[in-house]
């Protein structure tokens, strides 16, 4: 629009062409900033300057030295990085009083069952129901620990038990008859006759199904192969850890009864490592296939493993004596089955164990 049309003189906006040198800048010869603050002497800065802030001075409430000082907010805090040290804990079998005991015991937890062990690792190895108490408790507890670890740069995490296994068949197959290799089966019997609690059942709800099922089979740690059974039927499933654990999840996935027991009855097999000449043999077959310097396994309750009980039900010389881990095979393997359900001991320790 042009002038004329009796609307006045147009508006207009500067261009940078018309951002010129102040006039103090072209009389003093001084540039209005060079590095370090303005080229000014004291007490000749031109009228209407106004300093950056690397010029901004110090404030004087009073004489010399009495300056403001700048209260600057805390940092929030920070969740630890990289890698805690690493603890696992054996069989709990519904042992949920004990359990509790034993994880405040190592620090990992504070008087009001809470995660405090900030940026450490803990795995559980199996096995949290029957034959004790309050193995839906248990469940829950771990659950809700695995979220409270991963909150302060942790984590909590378990791995498959054959008591998972077969907890999820009872639930998902009750009395379908499965071939069991001697004859008839069901899940429902098999599950009530090794310690199944009817209590377990009716709190049993789908969000604990589908926890269970998600469960890996084995992983490796640090240096140590983790997994619940001393068995090498890890082997008929796949010849690194993702193909077990993939093959353990599909099994579940199908929900075939007979293919569903099949993978129970071989991760209920044990005592391939006690043998003095086959034993250590049989580990270092499955840490060349897996890798690992050492197994760390539940399942066998180290009495078993040291011929203190014949059965879980009995007891002999005035019960089982665990104090710690059995370390075994050669060195290769370590049992962390305190054999809580017989008087023994719930384990939680830290590894790598001492030398």
């Amino acid at each position: 629009m042009t002038q004329g049309a009796g609307l006045g003189p147009e508006a207009r906006t500067p261009t940078v062409r018309d951002f010129r040198v102040p006039a103090y800048v072209r009389q003093t010869g001084l540039p209005a900033y060079t590095e370090g603050g303005p080229a000014f002497a004291e007490g000749e800065v031109p009228e209407g300057y106004t300093p950056t802030q690397r010029d901004l001075p110090v404030i004087s409430r009073g004489g010399p030295g009495d300056t403001v000082q700048v209260q600057l907010a805390p940092d929030p805090p920070q969740v630890p990085t990289g890698l805690g040290p690493l603890y696992v804990v054996g069989d709990v079998h519904g042992y949920l009083d004990e359990l509790l005991a034993a994880l405040a015991q190592q620090g990992l937890i504070d008087p009001e069952g809470r995660w405090a062990a900030g940026n450490a690792r803990l795995w559980f190895l199996g096995d949290f129901t029957d034959r004790g108490p309050d193995g839906i408790g248990v469940i829950d507890l771990v659950m809700r620990l695995s979220a409270e670890a991963a909150a302060a740069g942790g984590y909590c995490k378990a791995l498959m038990g054959n008591h998972e296994l077969l907890l999820l068949g009872a639930k998902r197959f009750g009395d379908t008859p499965v071939n069991s290799g001697a004859g008839t089966a069901t899940f429902q019997a098999a599950w009530l006759l090794n310690g199944g609690q009817r209590s377990d059942m009716e709190r049993l709800q789908d969000h604990h199904l589908q926890w269970m099922a998600r469960l890996d089979a084995v992983v490796e740690e640090d240096g140590h192969l983790l997994m619940h059974s001393d068995t090498t039927a890890y082997l008929d499933y796949g010849d690194s850890i993702a193909a077990v654990n993939d093959a353990v999840h599909e099994v579940l996935t199908r929900n075939d009864a007979d293919e569903c027991w099949d993978l129970f009855r071989k991760f209920t097999k044990r005592f391939a490592f006690r043998d003095d000449e086959s034993g250590p043999q049989a580990v270092r077959e499955l840490l060349a296939a897996y890798g690992g310097q050492r197994i760390v396994h539940g399942h066998s309750p180290i009495p078993y493993l040291l011929g203190q009980v014949g059965s879980e039900d009995g007891e002999e010389d005035g019960g089982p004596k665990v104090d710690g881990p059995h370390v075994y095979a050669d060195g290769l393997a370590i049992a962390m089955d305190g054999g809580v359900t017989m008087a023994g001991k719930l384990l939680v320790v830290q590894l790598p164990l001492p030398v």
